[in-house]
């Protein structure tokens, strides 16, 4: 999969979805203090699921109505970095076909994927 990881993303998530062999534009890398509309607009040109931890982007999504390639929405506050990137890996192997084009949530105990209308 096709992946813009948002700076608030934990890097070492972002070196476990390169090494699982997925493609990730990390904005801290490239865009520091980019704003979530340019970034969001950088991944529909590149037809990339954002990956964040801001609720932000649902607003973009839902209220704005803004198209999106997919959106993954990271809200694990209080697991190990390792259990985090483990968390991600699990669901995007388990559920790979349901995310592109989703808003996508995971938490640590559920994972919920809705479609925009």
């Amino acid at each position: 999969m096709n992946f813009l990881a948002d700076e608030g993303v934990d890097r070492q998530i972002v070196d476990r979805l390169r090494a699982g062999g997925h493609e990730v534009y990390y904005a801290a890398e490239s865009a520091p203090a980019s704003s979530d509309d340019h970034l969001l607009q950088y991944a529909n040109e590149r037809h990339a699921i954002v990956v964040t931890s801001d609720k932000d982007f649902g607003e973009l999504v839902y209220r704005m109505r803004r198209v999106h390639a997919g959106v993954i929405l990271l809200r694990l506050t209080g697991l190990s970095i390792d259990a985090k990137c483990d968390h991600v890996l699990a669901v995007l192997r388990e559920r790979a076909a349901e995310i592109p084009g989703a808003f996508t949530v995971i938490t640590p105990g559920a994972v919920r994927i809705r479609g925009v209308a």
